[in-house]
């Protein structure tokens, strides 16, 4: 009796363990479920967007402006007098006197051709001359002496002309032989050298003025009407690069069928004469007016392809993505994402 009472006490003791344990997991489920603490509503946190706005942050009121905005139309720089110099004879080169960028006065020498060959032509000639000037001379006694026919002396006359005419053209030839500038100028070019030979048409020299220098450039149709004779123009250079001052000298009539402009011709005020031929340059030519959104250039900043502004918003700094137009200086055409009346920063936040 007693072994079966010590086995059944046993058995409950067991029970009574396993009840315990099993209710104390089921009080920690309860408890970490939150079971024993107040009930809190669900609800969105409240955190607000962006980033905080520094009090040193400079910012910018988006506002509508009416501008008139600049258009700049590409050309190429040229003198209005150039001068392409060629060889009127065949001849071999003696002497180049100068060389490319040099500063030439009209009528200096340029090039020497040998000129040899021309000199025996006319040291003959003056020697064919000397004889039919004599027998000229003779015959023309004879005839007033009713000792020559008026045939003969029509024939000495012929013969002494002829050889007149030899001579002059061999002196002509013989000049062809010092090759000038026409102009005060410089040397752009130079095609030949000592001991060459020069054919006539050949080029040898470029040569062009400084002081007459223009800018050529065509010009959209759309704006030819804002250009007109005499108006001056702003025009800037690749090289030298300060502004210069143009003046519409011609505006061709014919217009490009391909690219649908007008060549216009503008005169640029070059008194240093530090303007070279070919050249690349820009006219600014307005185009009508009309409204725009202006931020500063430095509001924008690039993410990637993107362009970004930050826009205050409640004292918070928020980044946009915006789409940019035109440059004016130090402003920039912002043509969507921005409003007027918004609020930037003119300098970005960093990021980080």
């Amino acid at each position: 009796m007693v072994e079966k009472q010590s086995s059944k006490g046993s058995v409950f003791l067991k029970i009574v363990k396993w009840a315990v344990a099993v209710g104390g997991l089921v009080l920690m489920i309860a408890w970490t479920g939150g079971a024993f603490h107040a009930k809190v509503q669900a609800g969105k946190l409240d955190v607000a967007a962006g980033k905080p706005l520094p009090q040193d942050a400079k910012t910018y009121t988006v506002e509508m402006k009416k501008i008139a905005p600049r258009v700049d139309v590409v050309g190429t720089v040229t003198s209005e007098e150039k001068v392409h110099l060629s060889a009127r004879i065949s001849a071999y080169v003696s002497k180049v006197e100068v060389q490319t960028g040099a500063k030439v006065k009209k009528g200096q020498t340029l090039i020497e051709l040998d000129s040899r060959e021309i000199q025996e032509k006319l040291t003959a000639a003056k020697i064919n001359l000397k004889q039919s000037k004599t027998e000229y001379d003779r015959t023309l006694n004879l005839y007033k002496k009713n000792a020559a026919t008026e045939q003969a002396l029509t024939a000495a006359e012929h013969r002494y002309s002829s050889v007149q005419s030899q001579v002059a053209e061999t002196k002509v030839m013989l000049t062809y032989t010092t090759i000038k500038s026409p102009i005060d100028g410089i040397v752009t070019e130079r095609k030949i050298e000592a001991g060459d030979l020069a054919n006539p048409g050949q080029l040898l020299l470029r040569v062009y003025d400084p002081r007459k220098m223009r800018l050529e450039v065509p010009v959209p149709v759309r704006l030819i009407d804002k250009l007109s004779l005499n108006q001056t123009v702003d025009i800037t250079l690749d090289r030298p690069t300060r502004p210069f001052k143009g003046r519409v000298s011609e505006i061709v009539g014919e217009v490009d069928p391909s690219s649908r402009t007008q060549k216009v011709k503008i005169r640029i005020d070059n008194k240093k004469g530090d303007i070279l031929p070919g050249t690349f340059g820009r006219v600014w030519v307005r185009e009508n007016p009309h409204k725009a959104l202006l931020v500063p250039a430095g509001a924008i900043t690039m993410v990637g392809q993107l362009e970004m502004v930050n826009v205050v918003q409640n004292e918070r700094v928020l980044r946009r993505m915006v789409k940019t137009g035109p440059s004016y200086g130090k402003l920039v055409e912002v043509l969507s994402g921005l409003s007027a009346g918004e609020v930037i920063l003119v300098s970005p936040l960093k990021e980080g």
